[in-house]
């Protein structure tokens, strides 16, 4: 019986599920993203070279696994077409390993441009990508899908109606200028060799994936706080992030996942607006970002640094019934004197407990036995607070420098 993953972030997002997707896609036949648009920004370093990836797959890095765009994600086709052609200009192949769903909605010009205008306004912390609004249209049945591109004469119609639409917003509400529906519509015609590589019926695939039992690995992005109904509302993202977000978007059903491995950092970060019970704003919350090189893969923007939430952690674990949970940048607390992680609020305030730091290196390290006794007590009371085993962990940024445990 073949063992299929989900993986996903049990914070913010950037908890490092791009190296961990990376590192298990090796005996992995299939790796799918379910949610979200390239505002991911999945990292993963290998023999020194650092590989940023906005909407493909992780599993892409490994010639045996294929990899699958799902209905859930929103999708950019000029992002897509420059994400490929990097890949393939450093020697990776897609051909019939490949394929994006044809129910997939796109993200148009005109999104960006309301997604933008209304930013300044709101200041949610968005991308600024077009995520937002083109999963708005999704909901209103008013979105351009992927396989629209099939049919020029329909396309042509949707187009008109979606950017007069997106136009009316654009002038009347938000006074900014509107866009030419023939420049929209002949940028996504642009784009049609991506529809006829790589456009499929996903949900048949699926099926036939698990009909012939290959092992599935399921790709999240972003974090369980950024989640549509269980995150920090209204500063949340637009997509379902926690574990219920696979069935809507791939079309499976949640019997066919049998492993739930939520990631968590060693301490907590976030971008963007929104409350943050547990940032730091002295030496120590500089220390992390300087030694954590806290910076978007997507965005470039600093990353508000803090000590790890466990309240929110335990919670995030129940809201996805993880089964295993990966600590990653355990490193980055090496020069940490004093650790602390918040185990419960008071009138909305952080209680602390604290750990001594180990004040030794754990870079590199890749068994459990060879960590230092005070980082396994860390380690081990966070298993115990959340109720979970931390069955891998991170002590570097490369795909070698992890620790697996309890396989």
């Amino acid at each position: 019986m073949p063992e299929n993953t989900l993986i996903l972030g049990l914070q913010w997002g950037d908890e490092g599920k791009g190296k961990i997707v990376d590192n298990l896609s090796e005996n992995t036949d299939v790796v799918c993203r379910f949610q979200g648009g390239h505002n991911a920004g999945h990292t993963i370093k290998v023999n020194g070279e650092k590989t940023v990836l906005h909407l493909i797959p992780s599993g892409i890095l490994h010639q045996n696994a294929q990899c699958l765009i799902g209905n859930g994600v929103v999708l950019a086709l000029d992002a897509l077409d420059k994400e490929l052609n990097e890949l393939k200009s450093r020697g990776i192949e897609f051909k019939d390993r490949f394929f994006v769903s044809s129910a997939c909605s796109l993200i148009l010009p005109t999104h960006v441009s309301i997604d933008q205008t209304r930013d300044k306004k709101e200041s949610i912390g968005t991308t600024g990508r077009g995520i937002g609004p083109a999963y708005e249209d999704k909901i209103g049945r008013r979105a351009i899908r992927f396989g629209d591109l099939g049919n020029h004469n329909t396309l042509k119609e949707k187009v008109e109606l979606l950017v007069n639409y997106h136009n009316r917003l654009l002038k009347d509400l938000y006074k900014d200028k509107p866009h030419d529906v023939n420049k929209v519509l002949n940028e996504i015609k642009k784009y049609q060799h991506l529809y006829e590589e790589f456009c499929v019926d996903s949900q048949d695939m699926m099926y036939n994936w698990v009909k012939n039992k290959k092992t599935i690995l399921f790709e999240g992005a972003q974090g369980t706080l950024l989640d549509i109904d269980h995150g920090t509302y209204p500063y949340v993202t637009s997509s379902s992030t926690t574990a219920g977000g696979v069935s809507t978007g791939l079309g499976i059903g949640p019997k066919y996942i049998n492993k739930i491995i939520g990631i968590s950092k060693a301490y907590t970060t976030r971008v963007g607006e929104g409350p943050f019970h547990t940032e730091l704003f002295d030496e120590d919350g500089e220390l992390l970002a300087k030694r954590g090189n806290e910076f978007g893969a997507t965005t470039g923007r600093p990353r508000r640094c803090g000590w790890l939430d466990l309240v929110a952690l335990k919670k995030a674990v129940f809201t996805n019934s993880v089964t295993d949970l990966c600590i990653t940048k355990l490193d980055v607390l090496d020069e940490t004197e004093t650790i602390k992680a918040c185990i419960e609020y008071d009138n909305d305030e952080p209680v602390y407990k604290e750990f001594d730091g180990w004040l030794s290196s754990t870079e590199g390290i890749t068994e459990y036995s060879e960590l230092p006794e005070k980082a396994k007590r860390y380690i081990e009371y966070i298993e115990r607070f959340s109720d979970c085993n931390a069955s891998i962990i991170s002590t570097g940024p490369s795909r070698d420098q992890t620790i697996s445990r309890y396989s």
